[in-house]
């Protein structure tokens, strides 16, 4: 029996318009002002209005700065002793309400009920703005305050305001630096909660966003969203700089900083600045050789970026979904079969300002402008030799190494790069070709 019908049962109230239900007709009564709009509480203090008289203290309770109950555990100060309630049963770590589809529990009822709505893919809270919806009604709330562009929030370092305090604490971050919540299972901290739950589910392996059109499973809701795109084919939101467009918001405004020409975030060891700053946290592990991403399966490989194993580990699996409509081939990410065919339509999108050559990805053009400006970024460490790609200095590092990776089928010989192979194995083909 699901959370919702067990609350049912218990709640004889039942309202005509949501069909929420309620253990007292009062509890109804105070419920149906929501659909009426009324809001008969009005703060003295500011313009704002509530529905019921305990949300009007508690909203009170923001102009004193008051919040007389203590936790005696914590020391953490609340409004309300509701609150303090609330907060104190994250002591107890007793999780009494059990998700009878997974192994999830809470410790209140109302969690339960939102999280039952992952399995069922229920979402009754729907904005009339926008015609998005919400599974929990704290979602909804604060989505609303995006269209009234109330941002009460601000902050108290430089000019900036937010519509919710979530926010306020992520961006306050970025100035402390402060990254409260740690992973127990490895080094990594977050700013927020959510995001220490998400990153945990690496770990677990968990994924409970399951996708409705495929068997395919994800560990957040945002990867979820990203993959049905796929299926429905909707990206309705269009960048007005370029022709790219994303299906959800927090995509378009991930990629428009790259319009906004500013890279702010500056790397200390050489002339190159990022938009993002993750996308400095990995370049730096040029610099300082660190690879913290580990293949399970291969002996030695290791990886700068969570990315760039996870591309890497779709080698193990075999699978190249991505297959090319003008010849054989097949490749296991779909960014690989774009670049692909451009050799059959002989796009060349990325132009050398300096000379007239034309590249059909972006990183030939990156590594060709070094033959301009003389850079050599990747130097030996056995001895003065610097290249201007890392796949010349790894082929050069196996003349100190003695690594010879690429091993002929035909004899015992193998060689330090799949170029000489491919030139030895004429040999056995011209043999093969004498003896007919």
């Amino acid at each position: 029996m699901s959370p919702e019908k067990k609350h049912s049962e218990k709640r004889p109230n039942k309202c005509t318009l949501c069909n929420k239900n309620f253990s007292f007709k009062l509890g109804l009564v105070r419920h149906q002002l929501i659909h009426s709009g009324e809001k008969p509480y009005k703060c003295t203090t500011c313009e704002k209005s509530f529905n019921r008289s305990e949300s009007l203290r508690q909203h009170e309770a923001s102009h004193s700065g008051l919040r007389p109950y203590i936790c005696s555990k914590c020391g953490k100060t609340f409004i309300s002793k509701q609150h303090l309630s609330q907060h104190e049963k994250y002591h107890s770590k007793v999780k009494t309400h059990q998700c009878s589809e997974c192994d999830k529990a809470f410790f209140f009822r109302k969690s339960l009920l939102n999280h039952h709505r992952v399995h069922t893919g229920e979402r009754p809270h729907k904005c009339t703005e926008c015609n998005k919806s919400f599974a929990a009604k704290g979602t909804f709330m604060r989505h609303q305050k995006v269209h009234t562009g109330e941002k009460r929030y601000k902050c108290t370092e430089c000019d900036k305001a937010f519509h919710v305090n979530d926010l306020l604490q992520r961006h306050q971050a970025h100035h402390t630096g402060l990254r409260p919540h740690k992973c127990t299972e490895c080094e990594k901290a977050f700013l927020t909660k959510h995001q220490l739950w998400q990153h945990h589910n690496t770990h677990t392996g968990e994924k409970l966003y399951k996708c409705s059109e495929c068997s395919k499973a994800f560990s957040t809701k945002s990867i979820l969203k990203c993959h049905q795109a796929r299926h429905t084919g909707l990206r309705p939101f269009q960048c007005s700089q370029c022709d790219k467009a994303f299906s959800e918001k927090g995509q378009l405004t991930w990629h428009q900083i790259i319009h906004s020409d500013e890279k702010s975030y500056k790397c200390t060891e050489c002339d190159k600045a990022f938009f993002r700053k993750q996308q400095l946290i990995v370049h730096c592990r040029i610099h300082t050789g660190e690879k913290p991403y580990k293949c399970m399966q291969c002996e030695d490989k290791a990886y700068r970026s969570q990315g760039q194993l996870t591309r890497h580990q779709k080698l193990h699996s075999g699978v190249k979904p991505h297959k090319c409509s003008e010849c054989e081939k097949a490749f296991i990410d779909k960014a690989y079969l774009l670049i692909h065919q451009r050799i059959h339509t002989g796009e060349k999108p990325y132009k050398c300002s300096e000379c007239d050559k034309a590249f059909i990805k972006n990183r030939a053009l990156i590594e060709h402008k070094r033959t301009h400006s003389g850079e050599k970024p990747y130097p030996c460490t056995e001895c003065d030799k610097a290249f201007t790609t890392k796949s010349h200095l790894t082929i050069h590092h196996r003349c100190h190494t003695g690594v010879k990776p690429y091993k002929c089928t035909e004899c015992k010989k193998a060689f330090s790069t799949s170029g000489y192979l491919k030139l030895h194995k004429k040999i056995h083909t011209r043999e093969i070709g004498e003896k007919r």
